[in-house]
């Protein structure tokens, strides 16, 4: 029997059986399907975290302030006022850091704005010109604070966009007073939509000059401290080289004895996104192996049905080995058998999770990616379970006598 009358009677068998065929291919299609959403969801997390990511500016260093102790408490990091307007002039000097471009300090506090009789109660920023390009924003409309305004302390304001459409809704605000904290502000610009995330909506906040904020919105003993400094290296490649000189900088400026743990942390987008990634993988691999154990199920249906077909063809194979059919033929056909139910499986599955990818992001809000790699490994792995577990039914058959298999009732 040669390749051509093999898959023409493998396909016969399987078209003769449709119900049992159809369970079989359907046991393939439900763990292809699974495992190619789920891997799908996983990319498509990784996908959505690198955005964010990387929405916060290019290149980037983000330093904080170390913990603070009070009474005995000891907040986490970020909570002491260990950094300053200081600190950040020293790390902007290019003698100091000659692979960084640009410093941001920035102050903030949620305070409610007022325009008219309008309430919003948001975040406001109290940041530097730089802030908008380490921050990889722009301004759709109007302008973004001058250095005069810093040097100038003046009450002027950049609004986001979801803080402008909510306190004036469709008017425009450029030219427009808030009052923040009893001081009113003009606002001078609009920030361009960035989009929000789950933690964050960095469309809805208010920037406001860093010197302004220190002394008209915080005061006090922490009116020269900032919260967060945002430091753009010159490019993707002295990124490491731009963290030594900052490290060692601010190491010299805090005076700090014990590198193991200086009062500042700085953290890259690489750690964060690392970090964030590892996670979204582990997962996607613990939802991926529940997945694939449908697989695994729909492997042990195959070779149960494909053992049926054995049993049920007993007197079919006595004949044809009666009539010259070597057991390689034999083994040969029902392997066909088996990896037509594979493919057809894999075949349908995919299509499944194709429909899946485009319909579950409309339901769940999250992005599904399915790459090409991935969907032929699924198309491969479904042939291959079809191969796998119907070679021990196929061997079977090979191995029955002819004279045995004619007398079986």
């Amino acid at each position: 029997m040669n390749w051509l009358e093999t898959m023409r009677s493998g396909l016969e068998a399987v078209r003769t059986h449709r119900l049992r065929s159809g369970l079989t291919v359907l046991g393939i299609l439900i763990g292809i399907a699974a495992v190619m959403l789920t891997v799908g969801l996983g990319l498509g997390a990784q996908t959505t975290i690198s955005a964010q990511v990387n929405a916060l500016g290019s290149n980037l260093l983000i330093v904080t302030p170390g913990s603070s102790t009070s009474g005995g408490v000891r907040g986490g990091f970020g909570s002491a006022s260990t950094l300053t307007q200081a600190d950040a002039t020293a790390l902007a000097d290019p003698t100091v850091a000659p692979d960084v471009q640009a410093v941001a300090p920035v102050v903030q506090r949620s305070e409610e704005l007022l325009a008219g009789t309008t309430n919003w109660t948001t975040s406001v920023v109290g940041a530097t010109p730089d802030w908008l390009s380490v921050r990889a924003r722009t301004v759709s409309s109007g302008r973004f604070l001058a250095p005069q305004d810093v040097s100038d302390g003046g009450a002027v304001a950049v609004l986001g966009s979801s803080t402008a459409e909510q306190l004036f809704g469709r008017r425009d605000p450029v030219g427009q007073s808030v009052t923040i904290n009893a001081v009113p502000f003009t606002v001078v610009g609009v920030l361009a939509s960035a989009g929000s995330s789950a933690a964050s909506n960095d469309d809805d906040q208010a920037v406001v000059p860093i010197s302004t904020a220190s002394a008209r919105l915080v005061g006090g003993a922490t009116a020269g401290s900032v919260q967060t400094i945002y430091v753009q290296a010159r490019s993707a490649d002295v990124v490491s080289a731009a963290y030594q000189e900052v490290d060692a900088e601010l190491a010299a400026l805090h005076k700090t004895t014990d590198p193991t743990s200086p009062d500042y942390t700085i953290a890259t987008q690489q750690s964060l996104l690392s970090t964030a990634n590892s996670i979204a993988k582990t997962l996607t691999v613990l939802l991926g192996g529940i997945a694939a154990i449908s697989l695994l199920v729909g492997g042990i249906g195959v070779m149960n049905i494909m053992l049926v077909s054995v049993t049920e063809r007993v007197r079919e194979i006595g004949l044809r080995k009666a009539l010259g059919a070597t057991p390689r033929g034999i083994r040969r056909q029902f392997l066909v058998e088996s990896s037509v139910l594979g493919l057809v499986g894999g075949l349908l599955g995919l299509a499944l999770g194709i429909v899946g990818a485009l319909l579950l992001p409309r339901v769940i809000s999250n992005p599904v990616t399915i790459s090409p790699a991935a969907a032929v490994g699924a198309l491969a792995v479904a042939i291959g379970i079809g191969v796998a577990f119907g070679v021990y039914p196929a061997s079977r058959a090979a191995r029955l006598a002819p004279i045995d298999a004619l007398r079986s009732e």
